[in-house]
C-alpha cells in the first residue's frame, strides 16, 4: 500500500493512495503517520477497511512529508560503490552513520532553501526506509522484519559545513528543508526488488545523477542490523541509505545550488519529487 500525508504544513491528513491514484482520507482511522501509528498493527487495521468507502482528498492539495515528526532521521554516507570511485575514496569497511536533524524534514515538492551565506549546497537522491517494529541487536536475516516500507529522499547537504567545520557530518545535513521525504511510503510487501531500483536526479532539466540501488555497499538488511547494534531503532525512525554518482561537488568544475534552480528526482516505484530552490 501507498501511505502519504496530504494538506498544508501542520494540517496534513493521513491518506492511502488507491489503485486508481485517488487519495483516500484515513483520518477517521488514525490521526497521523508518526511514531505511534507507523507499525504493523496499523497496516493490519488498514487492510481490513474497504478503502473505496473512505472520503477522497483533493489531488491538488500539497503532499506533505510521508512521516510526521520521526524520532530519528539517520543517514548512511559513501554507500554506493560507483560514488566512492567517483570521489576517489576507498570502499568503507563499515557503514558510515550520521544524523539529519529532524527539523530538516519537508514535503516532496516543497521549496529547498539554501542556507544564509552558503556556497556549497548540494543534492543527493536516495532510497529511504521507515522502521515499523523496535529493532535491537537483530540479525541480517531478521532485519527486514523491522522495516515497514520505503520512500524517496533528497539528502540535501551543505558540503562546507559537512566537511570543513569539524569531524562530524551532521552540521551540514540538518538545515531546514534539507530532508524532503516522499511522496509516499510504499510498504515492503509491494517492493520485493528494493535492491534493484533505478534512480535519477535532474537539475534544470539536465540529468546529474543516474544509479541503481544494487550498487549499495551495505544493503538495507545489513544497515538495519548494523545500526541496531549501535542503538535501538523504533517505529517511525527513518534512514536514507546513500547516493549514486553525480553530486554537485564532484562535477568539474563543481556545481552548487544558489537559488532559482529546479530539481526533479525519482526512484522506480517510489514516485518523484519536484523542488524549486530558493536562497535564504
Amino acid at each position: 500500500m501507498k501511505l502519504c500525508r496530504i494538506g498544508d504544513i501542520g494540517k496534513e491528513k493521513p491518506a492511502i493512495i488507491d489503485k486508481d491514484g485517488s487519495y483516500k482520507d484515513l483520518s477517521s482511522i488514525i490521526k497521523d503517520f508518526n511514531s505511534n501509528t507507523l507499525n504493523f498493527e496499523t497496516l493490519e487495521k488498514i487492510k481490513k477497511i474497504d478503502i473505496s468507502k473512505l472520503p477522497s482528498l483533493d489531488k491538488n492539495l500539497r503532499i506533505g512529508a510521508c512521516v510526521s515528526n520521526p524520532p530519528k532521521f539517520l543517514g548512511i554516507g559513501l554507500n554506493y560503490r560507483d560514488h566512492a570511485v567517483e570521489q576517489n575514496l576507498p570502499i568503507p569497511k563499515e557503514p558510515i552513520i550520521f544524523s539529519k536533524f529532524t527539523n530538516c524534514v519537508s514535503g516532496p515538492n516543497d521549496d529547498i532553501i539554501v542556507p544564509k551565506n552558503s556556497q556549497h549546497t548540494d543534492w543527493e537522491v536516495e532510497i529511504g526506509f521507515v522502521i515499523g517494529k523496535k529493532a535491537l541487536y537483530v540479525s541480517e536475516e531478521k532485519a527486514l522484519d523491522h522495516v515497514l516500507g520505503f520512500f524517496l529522499v533528497n539528502d540535501v547537504s551543505e558540503r562546507n559545513f559537512q566537511k570543513n567545520k569539524g569531524l562530524t557530518w551532521d552540521k551540514g545535513k540538518g538545515f531546514d528543508t534539507f530532508g524532503p521525504i516522499g511522496p509516499y511510503i510504499l510498504t515492503k510487501d509491494e517492493l520485493p526488488d528494493y535492491q534493484n531500483l533505478n534512480m535519477f536526479l535532474d537539475l534544470n532539466g539536465k540529468r546529474m545523477q543516474t544509479g541503481n540501488t544494487k550498487e549499495m555497499i551495505f544493503d538495507v538488511k545489513a544497515l538495519v542490523s548494523y545500526m541496531s547494534h549501535c542503538m535501538s531503532l523504533h517505529p517511525g525512525d527513518i534512514c536514507c541509505t546513500g547516493t549514486p554518482p553525480g553530486v554537485g561537488e564532484n562535477m568539474k568544475p563543481p556545481v552548487f545550488l544558489k537559488g532559482g534552480e529546479q530539481i526533479k528526482l525519482g526512484i522506480d516505484k517510489l514516485g518523484e519529487q519536484n523542488h524549486k530552490v530558493k536562497a535564504y
